[in-house]
């Protein structure tokens, strides 16, 4: 069996990692394997072991490089199916691609934001199947208008050993300039509005004054981040708010965290919150999209109305305020990850679905 996969993700987190891990497994199964993506992209370099490369030159989504280097390699390659497993135009561009060169193609839903009904329907009907990584996307796919008969749910994954050689604690807090025997609340996502950033600051300042050991340490990348600056400075915590930017050496650092926040308002999954309970983390999160599938309400972390910021505080206070209940949490999250959120899952699941459109086709 031979696959195209198309992932135009350039750095080495989220649905560009999940495609790494898939590309590892599938190659331990005698598929062959070819990665469309971005030249001297982080996915590129990691995925070499296990894939080969069909490099692309584009700078947009519209950037006509895009088509025609996803055709290029349909043709040179000529593989049994096209799995896309990314938007950012690549979603669109893929079935285009795979319908005109008559290949069958299947495609990797990650975010739970709406499309417009219209767009959805057509742009999924250049697929066979339509792959979502959660119950919630799969059900925001159904109200688009997508046939339930098209839809498969094969959940995110996480590699639980990654996250068992933490740095030492009193190092990293030393790295960061933060004083020793800091508390390290962290929240690892991009820097837009729908990660709820904005609403950590708010309720910060009280948590602040009642654990005056405790430190926010914000992992990740976006736009926001000169607005979400100034906010702390304005709410005086300027000095408890780190932002950290992306780290290649989450592995390390999950491990050293006492508790992940990530009071996202959509979400498909999130792949931080298998990562910190992978690492033993105790999570807070809100009760949106597919965070739900993960972060089970009292057993690895505290489940929090979207947009509600006195649940948000409450919940983070409690934690903090119990921390052999939250470590306990943090032990189940472990035990969650490798029964339900196994690489091997993941892999065997995308494989059927290979199975499945390749006998149907």
């Amino acid at each position: 069996m031979r696959i195209l996969h198309v992932e135009t993700g350039r750095h080495l987190y989220g649905g560009a990692y999940q495609v790494v891990l898939l590309l590892k497994g599938l190659s331990g199964l005698g598929v062959d394997n070819i990665l469309c993506a971005p030249k001297d992209s982080a996915i590129a370099r990691e995925a070499l072991p296990y894939a080969a490369l069909a490099p692309l030159s584009f700078s947009g989504e519209l950037d006509p490089r895009l088509p025609l280097g996803l055709w290029r390699a349909v043709q040179h390659w000529k593989p049994h199916l096209v799995h896309v497993h990314s938007r950012r135009g690549a979603d669109w561009w893929g079935g285009i691609v795979a319908a005109r060169t008559q290949t069958p193609a299947l495609v990797t839903r990650r975010v739970d934001n709406p499309e417009h009904p219209l767009a959805a329907r057509l742009k999924y009907r250049l697929y066979r199947r339509v792959i979502a990584i959660s119950s919630a996307i799969a059900h925001v796919l159904k109200s688009e208008g997508v046939p339930e008969e098209k839809i498969r749910c094969v959940p995110s994954c996480i590699d639980p050993d990654r996250f068992q050689a933490p740095y030492n604690k009193a190092d990293l807090l030393r790295d960061l300039g933060l004083p020793e025997g800091s508390r390290l609340i962290g929240t690892v996502a991009q820097l837009i509005a729908r990660k709820g950033h904005a609403r950590l600051i708010a309720v910060a300042p009280e948590i602040c004054a009642r654990h005056p050991d405790v430190h926010f340490c914000f992992f990740g990348q976006g736009p926001l981040r000169h607005r979400l600056e100034q906010d702390a400075k304005g709410r005086k915590i300027s000095g408890r708010i780190h932002f950290l930017g992306f780290r290649e050496d989450m592995d390390r650092i999950f491990p050293c965290l006492d508790l992940l926040v990530h009071p996202a308002t959509l979400e498909g999954l999130g792949v931080c919150l298998l990562e910190a309970a992978a690492a033993g983390v105790p999570i807070v999160a809100s009760k949106a999209g597919g965070i739900p599938e993960v972060v089970r309400h009292g057993r690895n972390g505290l489940l929090v109305e979207p947009e509600k910021d006195e649940a948000l505080r409450s919940a983070v206070l409690w934690m903090l305020d119990h921390p052999e209940e939250a470590r306990r949490m943090g032990f189940q999250g472990r035990d969650l990850v490798r029964v339900h959120f196994s690489p091997e899952s993941m892999v065997r699941g995308n494989l059927r679905v290979y199975e499945e459109v390749l006998e149907g086709s």
